[in-house]
């Protein structure tokens, strides 16, 4: 099923999740047992990350540098056939401008199509754009400019005009931001962007993590206001150390509440701070259901244990 057809045909409440592929050469038997552990709790639909390549400068003996090119977590779309085939949960893998071309995202896209995944949720990535534009390939710079590359092969039209234009059917996901894209200049600007978004093709947008409530129901209220009608999914994640006070913040650039701020700091073990995660996570997931969100959407990453545990004490209000 598409994503929008699992927000629209769902009369309870549900979770869904984000996950990233293992490290390279990691061993596959540990995603699979995560998966495992998943699948109890009725998951509609996972999102899996995608990650350009990173780009390292090596110092040779001659004092000469030589430039390697690495993904530290290919397997984007293996997962989502592992997801879709052997769990039976529809997947959502993340496509990215940063380091792809047009032409490599439209192979990209007629893989997934081949493998009859029908969702994508299209976001730029993060880093430079690392390809410019040239007679023979073109770039996507902007989410934008991805979603109208989905939006066109909907519709038939490809890069290549020799090819079949048959169309695709891709559900496609976008992006939004409660406390604004780094980058952007302000909350209207990101709110602008979401609009225009949903009039390229975007079905629904899944935000960033935040860790408090108020700050997604101003956004959506806004959102709302200027002309967004799709669904705008809350985006939740389990703390889990004290490392994540200042982590959170630099990576993902969402503001911890004081309150939350201070708990975290106070604790005397990992299992102290992984208990004041799942409350905290619990407490806005319930916050948000009573409110009438109909889901939430977990950031878990590589970690399962933390969810279910979470699971567990959702499980009363996602069962009624």
């Amino acid at each position: 099923m598409k994503v929008i057809e699992h927000l629209t045909t769902r009369i309870k409440p549900f979770v869904t999740l984000e996950i990233i592929p293992p490290k390279r050469g990691a061993n596959i038997e540990d995603f699979h047992s995560a998966m495992e552990s998943i699948v109890p709790y009725d998951i509609p639909y996972i999102n899996v990350t995608s990650h350009a390549a990173d780009i390292e400068w090596i110092e040779m003996p001659d004092g000469n540098f030589k430039k390697k090119v690495c993904r530290k977590s290919p397997g984007t779309f293996g997962l989502c056939a592992v997801i879709k085939y052997k769990f039976n949960i529809d997947p959502v893998p993340h496509l990215l401008c940063a380091g792809f071309t047009r032409e490599e995202t439209e192979d990209a896209l007629i893989e997934l199509n081949y493998l009859g995944i029908e969702n994508i949720l299209a976001i730029r990535g993060d880093g430079k754009v690392r390809h410019e534009n040239r007679d023979d390939k073109t770039i996507n710079r902007f989410a934008t400019d991805l979603i109208s590359q989905l939006a066109d092969m909907n519709k038939g039209s490809y890069q290549d005009s020799c090819v079949d234009k048959a169309p695709t059917n891709f559900c496609v996901g976008a992006s939004a931001y409660p406390e604004k894209h780094f980058e952007a200049p302000n909350v209207q600007f990101d709110i602008d962007m979401l609009k225009r978004k949903q009039d390229l093709g975007a079905s629904y947008a899944v935000t960033q993590m935040f860790f408090d409530n108020q700050v997604y129901f101003d956004f959506v209220a806004r959102a709302r206001d200027a002309g967004v009608t799709i669904p705008i999914i809350p985006g939740l994640k389990i703390l889990s150390s004290k490392r994540h006070v200042t982590l959170i913040p630099k990576t993902f650039h969402a503001n911890l509440p004081e309150k939350l701020t201070a708990k975290l700091l106070g604790t005397a073990s990992k299992t102290e701070a992984r208990q004041i995660g799942v409350e905290w996570c619990y407490a806005q997931a319930m916050d948000l259901y009573e409110k009438g969100s109909q889901s939430i959407h977990l950031y878990i990453m590589q970690n399962s244990r933390n969810f279910a545990r979470l699971m567990e004490k959702l499980k009363p209000k996602l069962e009624s």
